[in-house]
């Protein structure tokens, strides 16, 4: 276990870190479309193929858009999954609850500041921006997998909410300050998550012979590739709204569509299962489990 992962310091390094909706996006807030929204780390948009200054500037934002509406639909699933392994625990360790439950409660902060999100870009984009779903769907999918199959992709997803932040956001200094303000908020609460869900991990594994984890990242593994193919269908739909916001069909989608979906491996795949705190809790349950993800990472680079 790493030095500060205990429910009782996690729950505090939480409740100082918290932060209310309102002053975060407010229910009228507008969004500015002068501006990029997402680092080109993530989005990859000043090297898409094909298109003109004014059109890649459009198709970041539609990926700023895609973004935070994904967070959403995977903080769907997370949200249930928490308050299911809070439950067993309930007349037992009153920190591990309470960090739990409080887990979930920011979680649902967050749902509704990407539903927000949603909202203001809608009304302003001027051209609908189709996203893969429904959530509900996709929960279930995931959900259905091994529960510590389950907590290895939500460790993925923490840490690299973690790394987004800190690589590619922080210091961009040329993306719209009330999303990156969004995205650094959303960090703030993440970096408790990381570690609660470190733990879950470890908890979960504990009982677990060898063959039990290597099936378990096995699953894992599965999530992944179902996520994989959900981005490969959102980079069309992001297409879909390129053209619809431009006016103009692209003639080398192909082209774009490849480069586009191998961003988005990169942003919600790779950047996750190459984060050495995430390998390094793989590692500690399992050398094994770690070498087979390692081995598999590239393809998401």
């Amino acid at each position: 276990m790493y030095k500060d992962f205990s429910y009782e310091a996690v729950l505090g390094s939480s409740e100082r870190a918290a932060w209310r909706l309102d002053d975060v996006l407010g229910p009228d807030q507008p969004l500015d479309f002068s501006a990029k929204f997402m680092p080109e780390a993530l989005a990859r948009t000043d090297a898409a193929p094909g298109l003109s200054a004014a059109e890649r500037k459009l198709l970041n934002q539609i990926s700023g858009h895609q973004y935070l509406v994904l967070f959403g639909v995977i903080e769907e699933f997370i949200l249930p999954f928490v308050l299911d392994h809070a439950r067993p625990h309930l007349n037992r360790d009153d920190f591990r609850v309470r960090a739990l439950l409080n887990f979930a409660t920011e979680e649902a902060k967050h749902i509704q500041l990407f539903r927000r999100f949603h909202a203001a870009f809608a009304a302003d984009f001027g051209t609908e921006c189709p996203m893969i779903g429904p959530a509900e769907a996709i929960g279930a999918k995931i959900l259905a997998h091994d529960p510590l199959a389950v907590a290895l992709a939500i460790l993925h997803i923490e840490w690299m909410t973690q790394r987004h932040y800190l690589d590619s956001v922080r210091d961009d200094g040329g993306i719209d300050p009330l999303f990156k303000s969004l995205l650094r908020h959303h960090w703030m609460e993440e970096a408790q998550h990381a570690r609660l869900d470190t733990l879950m991990v470890e908890a979960l594994a504990e009982s677990r012979s060898e063959a039990g984890v290597m099936a378990a990242t096995e699953e894992y593994l599965e999530i992944g590739a179902f996520l994989d193919a959900g981005l490969a269908q959102q980079a069309e739909f992001n297409l879909v709204a390129l053209e619809r916001a431009t006016g103009r069909s692209i003639a080398d989608k192909a082209e774009l569509l490849s480069q586009q979906h191998q961003a988005a491996r990169w942003t919600y795949l790779g950047s996750g299962m190459t984060h050495p705190n995430f390998l390094a809790t793989l590692k500690g349950i399992s050398p094994n489990a770690c070498a087979k993800v390692e081995a598999v990472a590239p393809l998401f680079s």
